[in-house]
């Protein structure tokens, strides 16, 4: 009982530090917990071929600039005519079209009266849904041998109608002589002299002069 009593009064006389350094001290002591740990090891050293390329690429950082900036001005551009073509007047826009160059796509004068005459021959054989067939056909073969690939192979005969690039009267022509055929050659309408005779001018107003001034 007097040991307990001079520990307990020498617990006592202890200081806040000295309670302090034996808690630590009981800490170190503890196992399972590791208190001395060893240097950080150095980081990789990185590989050799990495300083020539960042030595290259901060030798096209001007030419770098050139180009961000230029991306950026295409770009803006782009946005503005995106955005201003939706606020143009379609007539501005029909009058840019009327002002492409007008192709002649005619066919050679003695061709186009050979067809004629071939057409009138089986005319005169009562054979008028042909004659009128011919006309539109030799019509087709002649655009598509003076500009190949204007006339696509998927073009109906309503499609060539509808180029843009032939001149008003020839293309109203060419539509009626598209029509014509239609009705007749693929509709199943018998043709006579009548219609013929339609056919016959609306073609020579697509094959000649008249029709492309």
């Amino acid at each position: 009982m007097l040991v307990q009593g001079s520990e307990a009064a020498a617990q006592a006389g202890q200081t806040v530090e000295q309670k302090l350094a034996l808690a630590h001290e009981a800490l170190r002591k503890t196992p399972g917990l590791q208190f001395d740990f060893g240097a950080q090891p150095p980081p990789p050293k990185p590989p050799g071929w990495l300083a020539p390329l960042l030595e290259f690429l901060a030798s096209l950082g001007p030419i770098l600039q050139y180009v961000f900036w230029g991306g950026l001005a295409v770009g803006v551009a782009l946005i503005i005519y995106f955005i201003a073509r939706e606020f143009v007047p379609e007539t501005w826009l029909r009058k840019s079209r009327a002002k492409q160059v007008v192709t002649d796509w005619r066919p050679e004068a003695g061709t186009a009266r050979a067809l004629l005459e071939d057409a009138d021959g089986l005319a005169a054989a009562g054979r008028f849904e042909e004659a009128i067939h011919l006309l539109l056909f030799r019509s087709i073969e002649d655009l598509v041998a003076r500009r190949p690939g204007a006339v696509r192979p998927a073009f109906t005969s309503r499609d060539i109608a509808g180029l843009e690039v032939l001149p008003g009267e020839a293309r109203s022509a060419f539509a009626r002589l598209a029509q014509a055929v239609e009705r007749t050659f693929f509709g199943g309408r018998p043709a006579d002299a009548e219609e013929f005779g339609r056919a016959r001018k609306d073609y020579e107003a697509f094959a000649f002069a008249e029709g492309w001034r």
